[in-house]
């Protein structure tokens, strides 16, 4: 018993996540049968394939955080996660596109949810070029960095890695981005993309300075962020939850019009990601697999990418766009396996044709000492 309390436990980590669960689908059983309880299942599902990416970047981030901002990131962030993001934000996404008022957009949630849908579709454009910048600056941010010396595509990002020598290289490539963007998109979209865009891009720099300005030159020794720059932290892993979830709110509608289920649904799938963060966080999986972390920013940029394909009306299947990010995070774990064993075979080999080498040297040194002695008593006899 005393094993299944352990913090390291799967049960420990994960045991509110399978009570959340079954107490939802058996809510949603009893009111909506067994085809609601099977769309409530494949939401689930959808929010984790999407966000599994996310809660290997959220346990990296974590990992630099001290114990108390873990526990608000894994307590009140779960409010955030579930309510605010994708339940209010949506609708404030919708209040924007339709220029309702609040209780107006609510009531369209929950009596007219055809039209709330049709509405938070019509708003794409402004979320994808949102969150494809956000997405994109994320993995650029990570990958032209001139300090990184840990390389999974090798033929890729040593090259990025060393752009990282200029100042605002990234910044420099999305802005073309969203310049190329305004001129190529549909006519009507095109202010609303190019703003977009540069928020997604201006709100990235924001955090990553106020994280910068609050995290005191005399403590960069230290790893643990507390304070503000905590804080800072913490409002980037909100944002990326928040840039994850747009593609599931909104692909959401598509397998279903009831707001109630599908924040039901993501809203436990959230959950799971936030049982998946604390359990990488826990078992060390980002040292333990050498290009986890580099898997997962590669399924960062592709979703971002994707997001960005669809303000040209190029769009894969939801199970697609999630089964992407599972497939570069999959790779990389394999990768890293690979290699490790690949280590563990030459530091094996070496050490037995050491071992082997000690042995020759003790045989031939055996033998010296033989003919020595031999030597000896000859010229003792004769």
């Amino acid at each position: 018993m005393k094993h299944l309390l352990h913090s390291h436990h799967p049960f420990r980590i994960f045991w509110f996540s399978v009570l959340l669960t079954l107490g939802l689908g058996s809510l949603i059983f009893s009111h909506m049968g067994v085809s609601g309880l099977w769309l409530f299942t494949i939401l689930v599902v959808l929010e984790v394939t999407f966000s599994f990416d996310n809660a290997v970047i959220n346990s990296k981030v974590l990992a630099g955080m001290s114990q108390v901002w873990q526990k608000v990131f894994l307590t009140a962030g779960i409010f955030v996660a579930v309510f605010v993001v994708r339940f209010i934000l949506p609708i404030a996404i919708v209040m924007i596109a339709s220029g309702h008022g609040f209780m107006d957009v609510v009531n369209l949630a929950l009596h007219k949810p055809v039209e709330y849908g049709k509405i938070l579709h019509e708003a794409s454009p402004m979320i994808d070029a949102f969150g494809g910048a956000f997405l994109i600056m994320i993995g650029l941010s990570y990958f032209i960095d001139y300090n990184k010396r840990v390389h999974w595509m090798q033929h890729v990002e040593p090259i990025l890695a060393k752009a990282g020598r200029f100042e605002n290289f990234k910044v420099c490539i999305m802005l073309s981005v969203a310049a190329v963007l305004y001129f190529t998109v549909e006519a009507p979209h095109k202010s609303l993309v190019l703003i977009s865009a540069v928020l997604g891009i201006v709100l990235h720099i924001g955090l990553e300075l106020f994280g910068s300005f609050f995290h005191e030159d005399d403590a960069k020794s230290v790893k643990i962020k507390t304070g503000w720059a905590a804080f800072a932290s913490l409002l980037y892993l909100e944002v990326l939850d928040a840039s994850f979830s747009f593609d599931g709110v909104i692909g959401a509608f598509a397998i279903t019009n009831s707001v109630l289920l599908i924040v039901a649904g993501l809203g436990a799938g959230a959950i799971w990601v936030r049982s998946l963060t604390v359990y990488l966080l826990r078992t060390g999986a980002l040292s333990k697999y050498k290009y986890l972390e580099n898997g997962a920013h590669w399924a960062i940029m592709a979703l971002g990418v994707m997001m960005i394909a669809k303000l040209f009306h190029l769009e894969l299947p939801e199970w697609a766009t999630g089964g992407l990010g599972l497939l570069f995070v999959s790779l990389a774990v394999g990768s890293s396996i690979l290699e490790a064993r690949s280590i563990n075979l030459q530091e094996a080999a070496a050490t037995k044709l050491h071992q082997a080498e000690e042995q020759l040297k003790n045989g031939a040194s055996k033998k010296l000492c033989r003919e020595n002695d031999a030597r000896i008593w000859f010229n003792i006899l004769y």
